[in-house]
């Protein structure tokens, strides 16, 4: 490897790194990042309160108060069983309804109970904000059962002969193809934790296509070219722009990963003195245990990972070979628009993937060059594929790669000292059928 390619690698990545772009972009990323991973405290701060009580006050008129507190107690606590987090106090109040709803409170929920000789028991709920889903669902099934309850006292009815009737049906399921045998959760899963996961790649592949291809149309503009490729060979100029540009967004990206970890120590420490996550958080990550998605993690890391580096190769080839073939930033903005599709659609295809279950048509678009770094992870962690799959999209990937070097080089070649107005199609096609290599 030359001295001028390296000096060229270093320009680069010194016109990267070396600018308050950089140090602002990075320094927003962080506090971001931070602050998400962080929200349940900054919630807190600002007055929220994740660990708040909602206390039920309770007018008797129907001598139903006991009953009713015990099935509150029953429901809250099969929920906070679940890690649902749900806390909810209840207390019987002799107080007129008039006098508890002057004074109720945010946190409180009056109930007043009453006799009904049709319905055996009716109630009246009154609050000063609209009740939460799920407290309300356990204040309605309560009140449901106590009516049950009572109106089996009532009319003599034996608990068992009740409880047989209005038990759900008992199903037996039985799943002949276990190979394929995927848990049900999966597909809600990967619609909302997998997109996550992709976001920061599709990000950086997005700055990965505009830093190669503006850094080429830069020095076209300012005829710097020429003055370059007198000194190195396209092939030198080419192979430095896609090696500072791919280590520009590996930096990057791991400095995202920094920042998640700085955040997730930051809330582990706001966990271990006392506060919660949302119990949103807690019911995601057991169904991520118990569905299986983090052992598959073990597998599938190290060759995604493979396959993004591979990926960001391709994109940065092709981005530079297109590049090649402008004279100003509006035709590059041009020619890119395929790249940036390609990539787009690689990223909804991944988040659609549960829609695709069994298709033969997303097997194959997994071993597509740019959009399998995005398919293939998603498709192994609903089961649709195997390892050996991910493995021949990453064969597959560095036989395009080297395809693209191969006659890419001829173009770049021809077009990266070509600043006629002809139009950039046709430039690059007659550039592709040159045979001065």
């Amino acid at each position: 490897m030359s001295r001028k390619f390296l000096y060229l690698t270093k320009v680069s990545l010194r016109k990267k790194f070396k600018t308050k772009w950089f140090v602002i972009t990075n320094i927003i990323l962080a506090v971001v990042l931070i602050l998400l991973l962080n929200i349940n405290s900054i919630v807190s701060f600002f007055g929220g309160d994740f660990d708040s009580k909602t206390n039920i006050i309770v007018i008797d008129n129907a001598d139903s108060y006991d009953l009713f507190k015990q099935n509150i107690d029953s429901y809250a606590s099969s929920l906070n069983e679940d890690e649902e987090n749900l806390k909810l106090t209840i207390e019987k109040s002799n107080k007129s309804i008039e006098e508890l709803e002057e004074a109720l409170e945010d946190d409180e929920i009056l109930i007043e109970l009453n006799s009904d000789n049709m319905e055996y028991l009716t109630a009246k709920i009154t609050s000063n904000k609209k009740i939460d889903t799920l407290t309300y669902q356990v204040i309605s099934q309560s009140l449901n059962s106590t009516k049950t309850t009572i109106g089996m006292a009532i009319n003599n009815i034996d608990a068992t002969t009740l409880n047989n009737i209005s038990s759900p049906i008992t199903i037996n399921r039985v799943v002949l193809n276990e190979d394929n045998n995927v848990d049900e959760n999966m597909g809600l899963i990967m619609s909302s934790v997998f997109p996550t996961i992709i976001l920061p790649f599709f990000m950086l592949t997005m700055i990965l296509i505009q830093m190669v291809g503006g850094e080429i149309c830069e020095e076209k503009t300012t005829r710097s070219m020429e003055i370059i490729i007198s000194n190195v060979s396209p092939k030198q100029h080419l192979m430095s722009k896609i090696l500072a540009s791919n280590i520009f967004v590996i930096v990057q990206g791991l400095l995202l990963v920094v920042y998640a970890v700085i955040g997730l120590l930051i809330s582990t420490n706001m966990l271990s003195s006392g506060m919660s996550l949302p119990s949103e958080v807690t019911s995601i990550f057991d169904s991520l245990v118990s569905s299986g998605f983090m052992e598959k993690l073990i597998y599938v890391i190290p060759l995604t990972l493979i396959l993004i580096v591979l990926s960001f190769l391709a994109y940065s080839i092709v981005a530079g070979i297109l590049a090649s073939m402008t004279v100003n930033m509006e035709d590059f903005s041009q020619l890119q628009t395929p790249l940036v599709f390609l990539s787009l659609g690689g990223y909804y295809l991944a988040m659609m993937a549960g829609m695709f279950n069994g298709s033969i048509l997303i097997r194959i678009l997994s071993y597509v060059p740019f959009l399998s770094s995005f398919v293939s992870p998603s498709l192994y962690m609903m089961g649709e594929i195997g390892l050996i799959d991910i493995v021949i999209s990453i064969i597959v990937l560095i036989a395009f790669i080297y395809l693209i070097l191969h006659f890419g080089i001829r173009v770049y070649k021809v077009g990266i000292l070509n600043y006629s107005n002809e139009k950039v199609w046709s430039k690059l096609f007659k550039a592709f059928k040159s045979k001065d290599v």
